[in-house]
């Protein structure tokens, strides 16, 4: 019976995870002309660090910028794929986020949960043990405000 509640809980964590890539969050449309910037740069804070990243499609702008102004509320999380190259744009860190992978979140698996630091510190390991695929979700990340453009 035991092996049975562990492989099914199992087999629902690995469909969750899955969901939660396979179907980013739904952006809001704001009222108005519908235009963004062609690219966009947002800060998040894991609690203890903060990281920023750029964001390249309007859609994911405008839902930035919703989460932000609380008009979204509940997939607030930032998720995407690990870049393990730095960007001017994001000091101190030696890696970045793919502008295009990013997505927003609501819930997402442990496996791709870490700190900012813990990220930064264990690079050389990501796309492994440490967040496979190189999808990283920090379930603490809370968006904190758009930046100029550096």
């Amino acid at each position: 019976m035991r092996r049975t509640t562990i492989k099914l809980g199992s087999l629902a964590a690995v469909s969750m995870f899955a969901l939660a890539l396979a179907q980013p969050a739904q952006a809001v449309q704001s009222a108005g002309t519908g235009t963004a910037a062609s690219s966009a740069y947002f800060e998040f804070t894991d609690g203890t660090d903060n990281f920023v990243f750029k964001l390249t499609d309007s859609a994911k702008i405008q839902q930035a910028r919703n989460i932000l102004s609380g008009v979204e509320t509940e997939n607030v999380g930032v998720m995407g794929t690990v870049v393990k190259t730095p960007a001017t744009y994001n000091k101190p860190w030696k890696y970045q986020l793919a502008p295009s992978s990013v997505s927003f979140f609501g819930m997402a698996m442990e496996v791709c949960d870490a700190s900012i630091s813990y990220v930064n510190s264990h690079l050389s390991e990501v796309g492994g043990a440490l967040l496979p695929g190189s999808t990283w979700c920090p379930w603490q990340s809370k968006l904190t405000r758009e930046i100029t453009a550096p």
